[in-house]
């Protein structure tokens, strides 16, 4: 039907975009950008391959963050040519060509809005997510598996760096654990709302009865911190233990014995990694994490003091915050904020937007009413 008229819904579009606009600070972003494109062309930046790297991600988050927001820009300009197109044409596939774009960026503006909310102090560092098989046998380890596959699809289609740091994996089928690095701008605080219990409902492959089994992983999520911020940890105070990496089924993939497992004494914190090439590299990257680990416990500990001494009781974040429902229906649901798909095979093929986005609302409202 024409005329098209799309107006209303851009100019609302533009409004929101330009609230969003405010809150990030195009200006600083742009100024980060110019100062970290002076530090990446010193001729000697490469003398300290460390500082290097962080310099070079740095300015990669902060061109990827403008270019979201330039990008945005430049398709709502866009989607009025072609509204203007297809009045002058009255070309129905222009017209249905202007609707999808215009559908198209009111998730992108709706996920960048969602971004604003993640103020806290970790929320922009490189997330350290930890998947461990809980109750439910072989089923478990199979979920385990499953929950490593789809963060790393859903951080492939985001185009996020994603490292695979550590797998242990179990003696039938799946994974005991893993942990994995995702290094993309506020990787911490987008992913922090999915820590907590996961619940699997299926008819279990590994049941010759073909019983429906329910089984369990825990998924656990730390900010990468800077070493400016880490936490000193005496030498005493760990246990450093060297073994030879392993594949599927114990199957042996270096020569060396190169993989590094640190725990740390006074907490029992245990930390693993076996995916460097060597065991210095392997040592570096486990305590970074502990570190990072370490001081998570300390301001959760702080946290529960406030919360003790202001005689206020309220539930932990949630032992179980999703389920994952095969049979004898198909639904994957958010416990938390009630957000749930009927696609469960999509879920687990990366398909995770709405769940985290959702998640990021509830826990700012939560927020809200706690204060």
């Amino acid at each position: 039907m024409f005329p098209l008229d799309l107006s209303p819904d851009i100019h609302a579009l533009r409004a929101t975009f330009a609230d969003i606009k405010t809150v990030v600070d195009v200006d600083r972003i742009t100024s980060d950008i110019e100062a970290l494109s002076e530090q990446a062309g010193a001729p000697d930046l490469w003398d300290d391959t460390d500082n290097a790297q962080k310099v070079t991600s740095a300015l990669s988050h902060r061109q990827s963050e403008l270019a979201r927001i330039t990008g945005i820009e430049r398709r709502l300009d866009e989607i009025e040519m072609l509204v203007e197109l297809a009045n002058a044409e009255e070309d129905e596939d222009t017209a249905n060509e202007a609707r999808s774009e215009l559908e198209s960026v009111r998730k992108s503006i709706g996920e960048l809005e969602v971004q604003t909310l993640l103020s806290g102090e970790y929320d922009p560092k490189p997330a350290v997510v930890t998947i461990r098989a809980g109750a439910g046998g072989v089923d478990a380890a199979d979920f385990a598996e499953m929950l490593l596959r789809m963060y790393l699809r859903w951080a492939e289609q985001h185009n996020y760096s994603a490292k695979v740091m550590d797998t242990s994996y179990a003696e039938e089928a799946g994974i005991k654990s893993a942990t994995f690095e995702i290094d993309a701008p506020y990787a911490f605080g987008t992913l922090s709302v999915e820590a907590g219990t996961h619940r699997l409902v299926r008819m279990s492959p590994f049941n010759s009865a073909g019983k429906r089994q329910t089984s369990f992983a825990a998924v656990e999520v730390i900010p990468l911190l800077e070493e400016a911020v880490i936490v000193d940890i005496p030498e005493n105070d760990i246990r450093v233990d060297v073994f030879r990496s392993s594949g599927p089924g114990g199957q042996s993939v270096n020569t060396t014995d190169s993989a590094v497992r640190l725990t740390h004494i006074p907490t029992g914190i245990v930390v693993s990694m076996q995916n460097e090439k060597s065991q210095i590299q392997n040592r570096a990257a486990a305590m970074r994490v502990l570190q990072s680990r370490l001081l998570i416990v300390q301001r959760e500990q702080e946290a529960a003091t406030k919360k003790e001494l202001a005689g206020t009781i309220t539930a932990s974040w949630g032992d179980q915050m999703r389920s994952y429902v095969l049979a004898p229906y198909q639904m994957v649901k958010d416990l938390r904020t009630n957000f749930e798909s009927g696609n469960p095979q999509n879920v687990f093929d990366g398909d995770l937007d709405g769940f985290i986005a959702a998640g990021i609302r509830w826990r700012s409202m939560k927020d809200i009413d706690a204060d």
